[in-house]
């Protein structure tokens, strides 16, 4: 056999031919041909072999490789890195091991490759034992150990051991003069939670580029520090460095949580000029922004720009679209994407279940919880929450229950959700055992959990209890905000403490519109017009013409029949064009949702129909013990007219037409006021005429009508 002078070339083609061949037993003739050519002692030679077994993820072929080299005394710490190299590309990670620690000396390549594997395939715990190895064998790291092994550090949370290793950048100098370590660092200091940390390094690098930039800004962004990263997207400009896109939805991320819609249209600008405005992800975080700073028209026009939006762009427009209260809009996105064949993820679902929660749209939320099922989402702690919001807005709190009792993992959100459901449902122990759990889980309260806590409380007329609570609520961790003090004045309100809730209410620094006017609805219900009239003029101070106050209070001069003082209100309402929101209410039949006004006869199709239903009802109601509570109109008028405008609320209105329909079920009632005290008598009385459950979800809490009584035991 021919050999020429460059050490074996042409058997290096002729054995590279048989592999091609795949002809013979593979060890009988490798053997032969090494042995013929009497060659097998170079770089040239032995690596397209290596090359050909690592195509073929052959391992016989490379154990029989290293047979050779050690017959043919080619040098053991070259050899072992090129098998060492060779195993872990063709993913034999116990073969390279056992070259690897047979190797009496290995070169930094090797180390640097064994661990850069690991950190490839999620193995950071071995990754940082190799590198432990590596130190305590006296060998030097170089730039590429440490950016690799840094990623190691953040990924165990090795903040300690991560601070040694920086301390080691900084004595070898390549802290300052490398900007692959330098964005390692600022990477890991990030992921720690620690960006002032990773700022000081990024200070100190000497050559910044945009990757080491944008690493500092994701971290700003996710962290919340928002106005940090709009900063250092500024100083970024001011350097000369050009950002990439990964940078410009970072900060338009940042700008959208900061509701700063002027820079996020400049950085837009910026994206148009510098051609990245049609990079997808750039395209999603613009779309973000601008459903955050709440134009939903722009990022619906960016949605429309995007060829193929994915699951990513998808979720974000849906759940930017609940955000904004569209959440009709977001339900039909919801399903153009399921026909588009885009695969949800448990926050699209999560996003779609709260839009249906929102709109008490029990049907469709079921629909939606069939699909939660079929990708296998039902125990996510996302959807999970999605789902028991969903049903403890619609009334059932034991499918909601159901839900929470099969997740996985239980978090500090899903229990809030579950006590939310319990309390808005009137179910306060259950929400108070709930949270005793919770603490017994050691898991840490936060604000939702206090409001939820004393909303169960309230609703369930908890009052003392309430009290014990909020009273180590001001003790603990938790910040007290005014919706804590609002829940709280609301509760010691309608049990007729109203001295207390005034207190309450003078302890807070800084006492908002909403504090006032729930202490003075309260007044409202116990008919206090001295303490209301108080009220009145110390909320006209803080808004002038504010339009819930003068509304409560003619209501409630209305109440106590002082009619010349309705006139005068409603006088001056007018002059300020103040008007009353109607009373509205919406149920579903048939998967199709009806909204009725209170007063509104006519404009329904089936006004007639619905009109001689309702008369039915009453009249049934009437021969059960149903007597018109003519103190909830609050117009001076005749009885038998203040009779017919009782009869023509909302939420009658809508129990009727249900009724008509011949609705199965359960009937759903979603009002946006509260329910008057005469509707509520009406509709428990109704629940035993037509022996059907009536839920009724109005602006404060559920009612659930069942043969004559509610759930609230009539306190709400």
């Amino acid at each position: 056999m021919r050999r020429d002078h460059y050490g074996g070339l042409i058997v290096v083609s002729r054995i590279s031919t048989f592999f091609s061949s795949k002809a013979g037993n593979f060890r009988s003739q490798f053997r032969l041909l090494c042995i013929a050519s009497n060659s097998f002692t170079t770089t040239h030679t032995f690596s397209p072999l290596l090359r050909q077994c690592i195509d073929e993820r052959s391992l016989p072929g490379i154990k029989t490789i290293q047979a050779e080299m050690l017959k043919s005394g080619f040098p053991i710490q070259l050899s072992g890195s090129k098998l060492v190299d060779a195993g872990l590309k063709c993913g034999e990670i116990g073969y390279a091991r056992e070259v690897f620690d047979g190797m009496p000396e290995r070169h930094i390549v090797t180390w640097n490759s064994l661990i850069a594997y690991f950190i490839k395939h999620r193995r950071s715990k071995e990754a940082v034992e190799v590198y432990r190895l590596m130190i305590t064998s006296n060998v030097s790291p170089d730039e590429y150990t440490l950016s690799s092994v840094f990623k190691a550090f953040s990924d165990l949370g090795f903040d300690k051991e991560a601070q040694r290793s920086h301390g080691l950048a900084v004595v070898l100098g390549l802290e300052v003069s490398n900007v692959f370590v330098g964005t390692a660092l600022v990477d890991m200091y990030v992921k720690f939670g620690k960006t002032r940390e990773a700022k000081l390094v990024l200070d100190r690098v000497e050559e910044k580029d945009v990757v080491l930039i944008t690493a500092l800004i994701v971290g700003y962004s996710q962290k919340g520090e928002d106005a940090e990263a709009v900063k250092a997207f500024r100083s970024m400009l001011g350097k000369g460095v050009q950002p990439n896109e990964y940078t410009y939805a970072s900060v338009l991320i940042s700008c959208g949580n900061l509701k700063n819609v002027s820079n996020g249209k400049l950085i837009h600008g910026l994206m148009i000029k510098s051609g990245f405005d049609s990079a997808l992800g750039s395209q999603t975080s613009l779309l973000t922004m601008y459903l955050r700073c709440g134009l939903v028209d722009d990022s619906l026009w960016i949605f429309k720009c995007i060829e193929y939006p994915n699951q990513v762009t998808w979720t974000s427009l849906i759940s930017g679209l609940v955000l904004n209260g569209r959440e009709e809009m977001a339900l039909t996105e919801f399903r153009k994407m399921m026909r588009d064949s885009v695969k949800p993820n448990s926050f699209t679902l999560s996003s779609g279940l709260r839009g249906c929660s929102n709109l008490a749209m029990f049907e469709e939320g079921r629909q939606i919880h069939g699909i939660v099922t079929k990708y296998g989402f039902d125990r996510d702690k996302y959807a999970g929450s999605g789902l028991i919001d969903l049903y403890g807005k619609c009334g059932c709190s034991d499918m909601a229950r159901s839900v929470f009792d099969g997740l996985n993992e239980v978090d500090v959100i899903s229990v809030n959700t579950m006590m939310y459901s319990y309390a808005q449902n009137g179910l306060g122990r259950e929400a108070l055992e709930l949270f005793e759990r919770m603490m017994n889980l050691g898991l840490q309260a936060n604000d939702v959990t206090v409001l939820s806590v004393l909303l169960a409380c309230n609703n369930s007329g908890l009052v003392d209890e309430g009290c014990e609570f909020f009273e180590s609520f001001r003790k603990g961790k938790v910040v007290l905000t005014n919706d804590h003090y609002a829940c709280m004045v609301d509760m010691l309100g309608r049990a007729g403490r109203l001295d207390e809730a005034e207190r309450l209410v003078n302890e807070v620094v800084n006492p908002d519109l909403v504090l006032w006017r729930t202490l003075l609805s309260a007044c409202k219900i116990h008919r206090n017009v001295e303490m209301a009239e108080r009220l009145k003029r110390k909320i006209l101070e803080m808004a002038p013409g504010d339009e819930g106050a003068l509304i409560l209070m003619s209501n409630l001069y209305a109440s106590t029949g002082k009619w010349n003082r309705v006139i005068e209100m409603k006088s001056d309402m007018r002059g300020m064009k103040l008007k009353k929101s109607p009373a509205m209410s919406w149920v579903d039949v048939d998967r199709e949702t009806h909204t009725f006004m209170a007063g509104d006869l006519f404009s329904h199709p089936n006004s007639e129909q619905i009109l001689e239903t309702l008369e039915e009802l009453i009249k049934k109601a009437k021969k059960m013990g149903y007597v018109e509570d003519k103190s909830c109109v609050f117009q001076d008028m005749e009885e038998s007219a203040k009779e017919r405008s009782l009869h023509q609320h909302s939420e009658k209105l809508a129990i009727a037409f249900a009724v008509r329909r011949n609705a199965g079920g359960s009937i759903r009632i979603l009002k946006n006021l509260r329910v008057c005290v005469d509707c509520h008598s009406w509709i428990k009385i109704v629940s035993r005429v037509i022996k059907r459950e009536i839920i009724c979800r109005d602006s404060k809490r559920f009612h659930h009508f069942r043969d004559g009584s509610c759930s609230c035991r009539d306190y709400w």
